[in-house]
């Protein structure tokens, strides 16, 4: 199949409706805090408060979507008003003074409950004060953000020591890193500019390439030794689909924004390989973990479908579509869309659930929590609308 100017013209307005009319209103006003700040976002399907506490990754993410709704689409006052407090709880609550870190979860009132072992709440925050610096004009915002950035390259370097998790008996590296570390650059260049952006996004698309990329066997792995062997081990062999397929859509933004065919080839790879090794040909939808040589995986929830692969799978497959033209991925897009807005989209009350069984029936009702928040689905949205109104626009 192939899509007409026609139906991309729908799909446009769909995502842009579905942004607008079904998940902002899903998760505000409601979910702002005039009492203590930051954001209330831990709801069940109807909305209502299932915990008050908060995850400070998505206090940053929710900070970064209005930030960007007010630079992208609406100068809409109440927007910017509701990321500045998302921004301000950041700073006032979400670093420990004793060592510069940022925790993971607080509580309502910013008392801190724990941190995490990696620096993701850091490069959140980074993208979160750029956004919100390039919206307000705040140059105190845009250099907390540089200077956070910063923090986050050492940390990646390991120049910055964070706790260990494991002990030196079996080393590995994980591609969540050179990722997230890919993407908060494109983001910081995007909004604030950073002259350390351009050569950390490429040294990030090589380690990935040159680490996890394997095309022997058509597989991208979530984690490799050092030297980029298999660790032949549950945890070494198991795969993320969606988190593969995540970096695939990065590293193809980054393909259109210098106009790199070989970047583009790369970023269709990583989707062609865990496309084929995600999607359940049974059921439908993305498993959320594989062995990569089809052994057991030890995490119980591996055949489930979480919400936000989904997302990933939707943007990737459009974008490698309107780059390449090659009918495929417009029939991966339009298998994904319909099984995801057919199986997550709650009709009721707006937003997706996050959890489903194999089988797409719903595991539980919560549409937000320490890990699930307004960033993956509306992000989604957001970008495929834009993308399309781009495209038509030529």
């Amino acid at each position: 199949m192939s899509y007409t100017a026609n139906d991309l013209d729908k799909l446009k307005s769909f995502y842009q409706q579905q942004l607008l009319r079904d998940t902002l209103p899903f998760w505000f006003p409601r979910s702002v805090d005039t009492e203590h700040g930051g954001f209330l976002l831990m709801r069940d399907a109807d909305g209502s408060l299932i915990d008050d506490d908060k995850a400070v990754w998505i206090q940053g993410r929710a900070t970064w979507l209005l930030s960007t709704l007010y630079n992208s689409v609406d100068k809409n006052s109440k927007w910017i008003d509701h990321a500045r407090q998302g921004y301000d709880f950041l700073n006032r609550y979400c670093f420990d003074e004793s060592d510069g870190r940022m925790f993971f979860h607080v509580t309502r009132d910013g008392k801190p409950i724990r941190k995490r072992r990696y620096f993701f709440s850091e490069t959140f925050y980074v993208i979160a004060s750029a956004a919100y610096a390039t919206a307000t004009g705040d140059a105190d915002a845009a250099r907390r953000a540089r200077e956070v950035f910063g923090d986050c390259i050492a940390y990646a370097r390991g120049e910055k020591k964070l706790p260990p998790k494991f002990t030196d008996t079996r080393p590995s590296k994980g591609i969540g890193v050179p990722m997230i570390m890919m993407n908060t650059a494109q983001q910081l260049r995007e909004t604030i500019g950073d002259d350390r952006c351009d050569p950390l996004i490429m040294n990030c698309i090589d380690e990935i390439e040159r680490y996890f990329v394997k095309d022997d066997i058509r597989c991208v792995m979530e984690q490799v030794a050092p030297d980029g062997s298999i660790i032949d081990h549950i945890d070494g062999r198991t795969l993320n689909p969606g988190h593969a397929i995540e970096a695939a859509w990065f590293i193809l933004m980054e393909a259109k924004h210098r106009k790199d065919q070989r970047l583009t080839r790369l970023g269709c790879r990583i989707l062609d390989y865990m496309w084929e090794r995600g999607w359940d040909r049974e059921h439908g939808g993305i498993f959320y973990f594989r062995d990569v040589y089809g052994k057991p995986v030890q995490e119980y929830w591996q055949d489930m479908k979480f919400w936000w692969p989904h997302n990933e799978a939707i943007v990737a497959t459009l974008l490698a579509y309107l780059m390449t033209g090659d009918q495929k991925y417009a029939e991966w897009h339009k298998t994904v869309h319909e099984y995801s807005y057919s199986h997550f989209h709650d009709k009721v009350h707006g937003e997706w659930f996050g959890y489903l069984h194999r089988d797409g029936t719903v595991a539980q009702s919560a549409k937000g929590n320490l890990f699930k928040g307004p960033f993956h689905l509306p992000r989604q949205e957001l970008y495929c609308w834009k993308m399309l109104e781009q495209h038509l626009a030529k």
